[in-house]
């Protein structure tokens, strides 16, 4: 007759269930860390990792010398100062060999989602003026938000119930709102800091948000931001801090945008209630 196991009963405090726990011996085994997917999926990451790490360091190798001993991802304003002074001159002489790596340095970030992207705004606000540094700017910023968007409907949504579960469900359940007028609430959300755009980028293909209305909403979206950016580049020697670029009358104006973003979900809201 096999021996009896020793089970506890606990009680799930947030749901109020009833579970059941093993205190046998050959259940008490160690629960180890570890990172919220399998290995198939890790092994997925490293591998669109090391394309994109492989296609810039051979960009990285066709540079001349001049430019590329002073080639790092700016982490400050002064480090962002002395990488336009010593890229200026690569970018009117090899423009096309240097947008592509731009815009191969930016989607990796965007995809991977390395912090410093407001810096390569800047930077092509700098080098390239206004109208061209904002087609770059929108560019890059969409193709890497899509390429992020699309690696997180692959191996995203345990990472993101891990990093964020409350942020989650909170984005979860107002998608689920306003499915009707989806596009609008995306647009609410690009223009405005509501949400951070990382969190979006990875939750959009969790929550189910199609992919064609988060490309046109982060096409769109993107503008005012990138506007902003853009231009703040063009007096890069007089920016004191990145802070500055968002002042309350900037963010007042994103807000009124993207209200006016919004308001066609509102109405649909109400005319429902009445």
């Amino acid at each position: 007759m096999a021996a009896p196991r020793n089970v506890t009963v606990l009680r799930d405090e947030e749901n109020g269930e009833a579970a059941l726990e093993d205190d046998s011996p050959s259940a008490k085994k160690p629960k180890l860390e570890r990172l919220p997917f399998n290995t198939w999926e890790f092994a997925a990451v490293v591998a669109v990792f090391f394309v994109f790490a492989t296609g810039i360091f051979c960009i990285y190798l066709t540079m001349p010398a001049t430019a590329s001993a002073h080639l790092k991802l700016p982490r400050t304003l002064s480090d962002l100062r002395i990488l336009k002074e010593h890229l200026s001159a690569y970018a009117n002489n090899h423009p096309a060999q240097f947008i592509l790596g731009y815009c191969s340095i930016y989607i990796f970030m965007q995809t991977f989602m390395i912090p410093g992207t407001i810096f390569m705004s800047l930077l092509a606000g700098a080098l390239f003026g206004v109208v061209r540094g904002i087609m770059l700017v929108v560019f890059n910023a969409t193709a890497g938000a899509s390429s992020c968007f699309l690696l997180s409907k692959l191996i995203g949504r345990p990472l993101v119930s891990w990093l964020w579960p409350e942020r989650l469900r909170f984005f979860q359940a107002e998608i689920a709102k306003r499915r009707d007028k989806l596009l609008n609430y995306m647009l609410f959300l690009r223009v405005t800091p509501t949400l951070p755009n990382l969190f979006i980028n990875l939750a959009s293909p969790i929550v189910d948000v199609p992919f064609h209305i988060f490309f046109l909403a982060t096409l769109v979206g993107l503008i005012p931001a990138s506007y902003i950016t853009v231009r703040a580049g063009l007096a890069l020697g007089d920016l004191k801090s990145v802070k500055d670029l968002y002042d309350f009358k900037t963010l007042s104006v994103l807000f009124l945008i993207g209200c006016v973003a919004i308001v066609p979900t509102l109405l649909k809201r109400k005319r429902v209630y009445e």
